[in-house]
């Protein structure tokens, strides 16, 4: 079915093996007393259907463990609606700037990319802050088109490397690790930039030249052991990581409750992120269940392009992987996988 999207933008090709995979602004936390299993979000990219959000005096009170991740003691965390908003409460608990928190993981201190905290917060999820360490300056040849990053980025102005691919460039240079934050290329700032600036920057880097990169990689501590098995629980005794419901942060609106992805929610939005790295060279589960959650109930794949416009116009995604998502949404609906 053709597509009426004549007057949308098109997309530049951003990266083919460089991948930028970002953080969104907006959280989603899980497992949410009185609330049926319910999902809260907080202010994100996408607007959200529904009812609207209710009174502030009507919102559940939800209180959050913390800990810096290379050890602190346990602090206590409330009252934010997006990622920015919560690296400010930590940097409060702990008396240390905002900006000194790199990313945080969930229900693990340790630098696992697999945990990071993004679109939604587990209710009784135990969030550990990762700080700025040692700056770092690396000089590389780029004897390759790919160098093996993929980026992600913290939903607050710092793009970070989140895997590097076995064999590659980067992955020979042994002082370039898994967490580390890139601050510049060759001496231009990269602080505030998204993940898919950065990454179409090393992708545009010349090959056969050398080029100078600026890290700051996460704080880390020699011996965590015992702080780790005194402040593992929350003073309440309940065990970490069991909530079902979801709280999403967003970066425009209050934070809400929300029902956990059905199995056709998880099924569409692993494709459609396979889409977005085939298309795009990014992973993006966030912006995946975004898309997911805008075509869900559209009719045809017009009325999906009019509302990706809407809600993701700055991407300016091409027509045929508009027409790829709205058939792979299509396909997990009636169990096509």
């Amino acid at each position: 079915m053709p597509l009426g999207l004549g007057r949308r933008k098109k997309a530049s090709p951003l990266v083919e093996n460089e991948e930028g995979e970002p953080i969104r602004a907006g959280l989603n936390v899980a497992g949410m007393d009185g609330l049926d299993g319910g999902v809260v979000g907080l202010g994100g990219g996408a607007a959200s259907e529904g009812l609207p959000p209710p009174l502030n005096s009507m919102r559940p009170r939800l209180i959050f463990h913390t800990q810096l991740a290379h050890g602190s003691p346990t602090g206590r965390i409330e009252g934010f609606s997006n990622v920015r908003e919560l690296y400010a409460k930590i940097g409060e608990a702990f008396g240390i700037p905002a900006s000194e928190v790199m990313f945080c993981t969930l229900n693990t201190h340790k630098v696992d990319m697999d945990k990071l905290l993004g679109g939604q917060i587990g209710l009784e999820d135990f969030i550990f802050a990762h700080v700025k360490g040692q700056k770092k300056e690396i000089e590389v040849f780029k004897g390759e088109d790919a160098l093996g990053l993929t980026i992600t980025d913290n939903g607050a102005g710092y793009a970070f490397i989140k895997r590097i691919r076995e064999g590659s460039i980067i992955h020979q240079i042994q002082v370039i690790n898994v967490g580390d934050m890139i601050e510049s290329i060759n001496g231009h700032r990269l602080i505030g930039c998204r993940h898919y600036e950065v990454a179409k920057m090393l992708k545009e880097l010349p090959r056969g030249k050398m080029f100078t990169i600026k890290l700051v990689e996460p704080l880390k501590a020699f011996d965590m052991i015992s702080q780790r098995s005194g402040g593992s629980r929350s003073a309440s005794g309940v065990q970490l990581g069991t909530g079902r419901g979801t709280l999403r942060l967003r970066s425009k609106g209050p934070a809400t409750v929300e029902e956990l992805p059905s199995a056709f929610e998880e099924k569409a939005i692993e494709k459609v992120d396979d889409l977005l790295e085939s298309y795009m060279g990014i992973r993006d589960s966030e912006l995946a269940a975004t898309m997911v959650e805008l075509g869900k109930d559209k009719k045809n794949p017009d009325e999906f392009a009019e509302a990706l416009d809407e809600t993701l116009g700055d991407f300016a995604f091409p027509d045929e992987f508009v027409f790829d998502v709205w058939g792979a949404i299509g396909d997990a609906k009636v169990g096509r996988v």
